[in-house]
């Protein structure tokens, strides 16, 4: 991936593993995420950059103006240059880097805490690469209960109708892909390595069945949507990165 499209990536992974939010996006440039009908974030989508659009209140310029010397001068800049309306403090900023990415991220940690509850690793089964297959609708230990909920968001995620396959995960014998390897099964062994966790770039967008939908988009998906139809399927949506 370029840097880019790295930015694109890591922006997904960072939403999506904190809150539970719904992604509207306009069909052409421009992405929100949204809480009922309170705007977290928007994002405009453009060749060579991002430009995150973030509104801080009266608390929330409280709280950034008390530790605004750990930020750097970059977004300083922005956060003083910035129009103040009825509703607060419009930050327009633009992103290329991952370095002004990771300081976006803490302009969204102020804006709103994370309510996305994490699901619980005690049984957690993995796969080669990464992904959870306990959360899995084809996994055999998905009871059916959970399964119908999951095919219900699966079905509004990617428009398929048919979840009937079944497999008991990536280390048994019968795995779903072991005659038809996934990408992720691919690419390992063309590295000299067993599996994708033991890779310097783990993850990356190979390891996600995912693909573009771990992207910066501009379609409309609901949380449960997100919740069910994307994050089983990439790596460490679930849990603090360790």
């Amino acid at each position: 991936m370029n840097i880019l499209e790295q930015v694109s990536h890591e922006t997904m992974v960072f939403m999506r593993g904190k809150y539970r939010l719904d992604e509207i996006g306009d069909g052409k440039d421009e992405l929100k995420f949204k809480q009922g009908q309170k705007t977290i974030l928007t994002i405009y989508i453009h060749e060579d950059k991002f430009t995150f659009l973030i509104i801080f209140g009266k608390k929330e310029r409280e709280t950034f103006e008390a530790q605004k010397d750990t930020f750097t001068k970059y977004i300083s800049d922005y956060y003083d240059n910035a129009k103040i309306f009825h509703d607060g403090k419009w930050m327009y900023i633009d992103v290329t880097t991952l370095e002004q990415l990771e300081e976006i991220k803490r302009l969204i940690l102020i804006k709103k805490k994370p309510n996305r509850k994490p699901f619980a690793k005690e049984k957690a089964v993995y796969s080669k690469c990464g992904q959870r297959c306990d959360l899995c609708v084809h996994y055999t230990g998905t009871t059916e209960e959970q399964r119908l909920i999951m095919v219900e968001n699966l079905s509004k995620m990617w428009d398929v109708t048919d979840w009937s396959m079944r497999c008991k995960g990536c280390y048994s014998d019968d795995c779903y892909c072991k005659d038809d390897p996934c990408n992720a099964k691919e690419c390992a062994p063309e590295k000299g390595i067993s599996e994708c966790k033991e890779c310097s770039e783990f993850p990356c967008i190979k390891a996600t069945s995912a693909d573009y939908r771990s992207m910066i988009h501009t379609e409309v998906h609901y949380a449960d949507e997100i919740t069910w139809g994307i994050l089983p399927y990439v790596p460490w949506q679930y849990e603090e990165r360790g």
